[in-house]
């Protein structure tokens, strides 16, 4: 930096998943000098592939919704939008295995009308409430549409209490609440902060009419987060160093961050930390934040995802939710992993902390006649494949009082700013959450290296 002209231009990014990306991406839109460091092999976080024998494998199922319009931006981005297509308008469907066959599918749906009439023939004709809990839903959705998401004191509260006291039953909260609120929180309704699963049911089905339209990757995670997110980092001048991990972090009396990797030093007038929170206070330097110790704080939930090759088709819909049974949501992966014959199928077990660190033959024995119950072909099917995939920090732990705890992107050490869904983002811990962080972790550094925002940079379009 011995050019006057090119100080104030150069960042470090630690940390290659999606937070780390964006924030990269963002500050080199921006004409920054930048280098993006991640410890593990591959870009993407925890939202990667892997290979399994010929089948190209997500480590867990990904989805994201109309509202999500930051991590739009982001496919966008990285020219990857048409190989993660919204549906054209949200359609759930939903079996209930304690259901006489013939009778087990009820679906959530949106009609083209405003809020919340574009809900309510699906909410009237849901067979898997009774007519009183249907009309009592209602009732609490239009209470939880009235709660100001700005009010503090609803991290403090659980949404299970909330649920409760606004007439929900356990079936309600079963069928519906949890059914949406486990697969976008990574808790059930009482171990959730009220804030954020109003956040999340606010934003997503009380909103816009299509803010609840779903979106997946009909190509493997790590086609989109690592191969085409790596061409755009390429393409916009950003150094990316895999396999990278950094040991310290210091400034010199001219405010000039060092990082310390093995065999380098680099040096930056902006460093953004984009990893766990946990990893986060390992690097930070004394100071830098009041209560450094909130980072440990912050708990976290564990996803587990069962995966089953059979010998033939089983499954006629691109993905469904289940009740009555352990299975959660069961997506088709077949195209996505290459497979030339028969159908793989992913489950997506949220919040699974009671299942998390079982042996494999014990998960296989109870998922498979699962399976069984719901899918009647899979009765004669043989099952050529069965493997599961752990991810123990899959998320930050919603539970309530966790606002308090989550760091906002600014430090007291200036020049140092937070990435990561665990930040004060308002979202729970999503991609969404994750690509918002990026994206106030850009602006942060932007504004005091004193350079502009980058035209092409994702303006926030905050759902009300």
């Amino acid at each position: 930096m011995s050019d006057g002209q090119q100080s104030g231009r150069d960042a470090v990014v630690i940390g290659g998943g999606l937070a780390g990306i964006t924030t990269a991406l963002a500050l080199a839109d921006a004409g920054v000098r930048v280098t993006l460091l991640e410890g593990r092999p591959r870009l993407g976080g925890l939202a990667f592939s892997f290979q399994r024998g010929e089948l190209t494998v997500d480590n867990g199922q990904h989805v994201y919704l109309r509202c999500c319009t930051a991590y739009r931006w982001f496919l966008d981005r990285i020219e990857g939008a048409a190989l993660a297509p919204l549906q054209n308008r949200l359609d759930v469907p939903v079996l209930d295995v304690a259901r006489p066959e013939g009778r087990r599918l009820g679906r959530l749906r949106r009609d083209a009308l405003p809020v919340p009439l574009h809900l309510g023939r699906s909410l009237a004709t849901y067979p898997h409430l009774s007519l009183a809990e249907r009309a009592r839903v209602g009732r609490a959705a239009l209470a939880l549409k009235g709660l100001d998401l700005a009010d503090p004191s609803l991290d403090a509260q659980d949404f299970g209490s909330w649920l409760t006291a606004h007439g929900q039953s356990a079936r309600a909260v079963e069928a519906l609440w949890d059914l949406v609120g486990v697969a976008t929180l990574n808790a059930v309704a009482g171990d959730a902060s009220l804030g954020l699963a109003a956040m999340v049911f606010k934003t997503g089905l009380l909103s816009d009419p299509g803010a609840a339209d779903i979106g997946w990757a009909h190509v493997p995670l790590g086609e989109l987060h690592d191969r085409l997110a790596r061409k755009a980092l390429d393409s916009a001048g950003v150094r990316t160093e895999v396999r990278t991990r950094v040991t310290s972090l210091s400034t010199d009396e001219n405010g000039t961050w060092s990082v310390q990797v093995p065999g380098e030093t680099l040096r930056a007038d902006a460093v953004v930390l984009a990893v766990a929170q946990n990893e986060a206070c390992d690097l930070l330097p004394e100071g830098a934040l009041d209560a450094p110790e909130n980072l440990r704080g912050i708990g976290t939930a564990p996803i587990l995802n069962v995966h089953v090759v059979y010998d033939r088709k089983v499954l006629d819909k691109p993905f469904f939710a289940a009740l009555g049974t352990p299975v959660q949501w069961v997506f088709d992966r077949t195209d996505a992993s290459g497979l030339r014959e028969g159908q793989y199928l992913a489950l997506s077990q949220s919040a699974a902390h009671d299942e998390i660190d079982e042996p494999v033959a014990a998960l296989r024995e109870r998922y498979l006649p699962e399976l069984e119950r719901l899918l009647p072909l899979a009765r004669g099917a043989e099952v050529k494949d069965f493997f599961v995939t752990r991810e123990r920090t899959a998320t930050f732990a919603p539970a309530p009082g966790v606002g308090r705890l989550r760091p906002g992107t600014r430090t007291k050490a200036p020049g140092l700013y937070l990435a990561g869904a665990w930040t004060a983002t308002g979202w729970p811990a999503t991609m969404e959450s994750a690509v918002r962080s990026g994206v106030n972790a850009a602006d942060a550094a932007l504004a005091a290296l004193g350079r502009p925002r980058p035209a092409r940079l994702f303006e926030f379009e905050e759902a009300a």
